[in-house]
């Protein structure tokens, strides 16, 4: 090197370091994307944000954890509806379920169906006419065997191409999901919690012991929430370590950093105020980008919802989005991140209800349509569960405190508003506070404009011949695998809806 160019680094090296050091973005820029890369939605069931890299402490999650690392992580992601088949109707057409009438769980199943509102088509479809293989799996991936579909509407199988991407022509670039159980690994008995426990242990060496638990305040400190909650813990142990194999089979196949790969979870962990409600434990997510074209260790606190993965893949495959479509594409250039997100509640099996949302950065407020029902109002799903018997029975116990006892208030308030900030478990409802009574107001408008905006088919009740159908289907599919006590119990709530219903209730 001459002196001249030993003058010029000797200048220049130490603003460069400065730069690399403090610079809120790397100096490098991501590699630039493929015109076609490939696309993988990893999707997981019934899991909270409960990994390392969102501040998981009791378990370590590496493979999730380097993909944060390798991409970006968003901490303020949510889904647009907290049950499995409602988010999945969302997330598969960058929809909100309520704008296409896919809003009750599990509904179109009988003999009345539900069709996409015209302008409306799932990903897969869009991805498969622009040349892509599309296909859906678990883990391991079996041959000729989709995944986990979920949806609340007539679909054709063929918008598949099957369950493996190996089988896609040669060059060709392929859209494909794999779904995993999740949190559904732990079961809904204490038995099959101990019992996932015991396997996670002869696993990974050890299990999550339920004496380092730590509950939330509005769930009671006893032997079967802390080894229901450590049990599913291990479960996202699990989950990570199938994340690590998929991951091992992309590089493998050479095909790693031509891909996309999206991971987040359809709702929260299925507990009392998780799954099914609209608290942040059911329906705040993890979700992760790792792939071509985005930058390296970022953490993004905007707030966005689950159903942008349609558009981001959309997006980043070069196919025009749909201008009826309600997900946007947050990598965009020119996104304006969004001041709110919005979330719905509706019928889940049997029991009938209609729950509201919106979130901003600091504040949440739930609207209860229904606030003459209680909290916990009968399904036969969620009260065979060990964690909703063993809640009842402190409660009849007398073991709960103040907190925890508003899970069995007969009744709800019409509103509810929570300043996260100071209050993240949402344990203080100020909607009666008049300090608060300018941002409940806002609060109110916001969700009126979305209801009106984008169609929310929720403001009328779903019709008799809808229900009675889904539950004529739901009511045999118990009788063939049920005992006569589950399906007596079934007929005994579809009762009370109905009563509750006549009654104005």
């Amino acid at each position: 090197m001459n002196n001249a160019n030993t003058i010029r680094w000797t200048y220049f090296l130490p603003i460069l370091v400065i730069l690399c050091v403090f610079s809120p973005t790397p100096i490098r820029a991501a590699d630039p994307a493929p015109a076609r890369p490939n696309i993988l939605w990893i999707v997981v069931d019934d899991m909270s944000a409960n990994f390392s890299c969102y501040g998981e402490t009791l378990i370590e999650t590496p493979h999730v954890d380097q993909l944060a690392r390798e991409g970006v992580q968003f901490n303020r992601a949510f889904v647009t509806a907290p049950v499995c088949s409602t988010c999945r109707s969302a997330f598969i057409t960058g929809m909100y379920q309520t704008a296409i009438g896919a809003h009750h769980h599990r509904s179109g199943r009988g003999e009345e169906k539900i069709h996409l509102p015209s302008g409306v088509e799932p990903i897969p479809l869009l991805f498969q006419r622009a040349g892509y293989y599309t296909t859906i799996s678990g883990w391991p991936i079996r041959p000729n065997r989709l995944g986990k579909t979920d949806y609340n509407f007539e679909w054709d199988r063929s918008m598949y191409d099957g369950s493996d991407w190996a089988k896609r022509k040669p060059g060709q670039p392929f859209f494909a999901q794999i779904q995993l159980p999740g949190g559904k690994l732990r079961g809904g008995t204490r038995q099959s919690a101990q019992k996932f426990a015991q396997k996670a242990k002869q696993k990974f060496g050890s299990k999550t012991d339920p004496a380092d638990v730590k509950l939330p305040p509005y769930y009671p400190d006893t032997p079967v929430q802390r080894e229901d909650w450590a049990a599913y813990l291990d479960s996202v142990r699990e989950t990570d370590r199938v994340v690590g194999e998929i991951i091992a089979r992309l590089k493998e196949e050479g095909v790693l950093d031509q891909t996309l790969v999206l991971f987040m979870t359809d709702h929260g962990i299925s507990h009392a105020r998780g799954k099914q409600f609209l608290y942040e434990e059911g329906i705040h997510v993890p979700f992760i980008l790792r792939g071509p074209g985005i930058a390296a260790g970022t953490i993004r606190e905007d707030l966005i919802e689950h159903i942008d993965m349609a558009a981001i893949s959309l997006a980043a495959a070069g196919i025009p989005l749909p201008e009826t479509m309600q997900a946007q594409d947050v990598l965009a250039e020119d996104y304006q991140p969004r001041e709110a997100i919005f979330a719905a509640r509706d019928r889940c099996d049997e029991t009938v209800e209609h729950l509201r949302c919106v979130r901003t950065d600091r504040f949440k407020y739930i609207r209860n349509y229904l606030p003459q029902r209680p909290h916990l109002q009968p399904c036969a799903y969620k009260d065979h569960k060990s964690i909703l018997i063993d809640l009842r029975r402190a409660f009849a116990a007398g073991e709960l405190n103040d907190i925890q006892k508003q899970l069995f208030a007969p009744t709800r308030p019409p509103e509810e508003l929570y300043d996260l900030e100071n209050d993240p478990h949402e344990i203080h409802n100020l909607a009666g506070d008049a300090k608060f009574a300018t941002q409940l107001t806002d609060m109110r408008n916001r969700l009126d404009d979305w209801i009106v905006r984008t169609n929310d088919h929720g403001r009328n009740p779903e019709s008799e011949a809808m229900y009675d159908s889904d539950m004529a289907l739901y009511l045999d599919t118990r009788r063939r695998r049920g005992s006569i006590e589950d399906l007596q119990e079934l007929q005994d709530n579809i009762k009370q809806m109905k009563r509750w219903a006549a009654e104005g209730k």
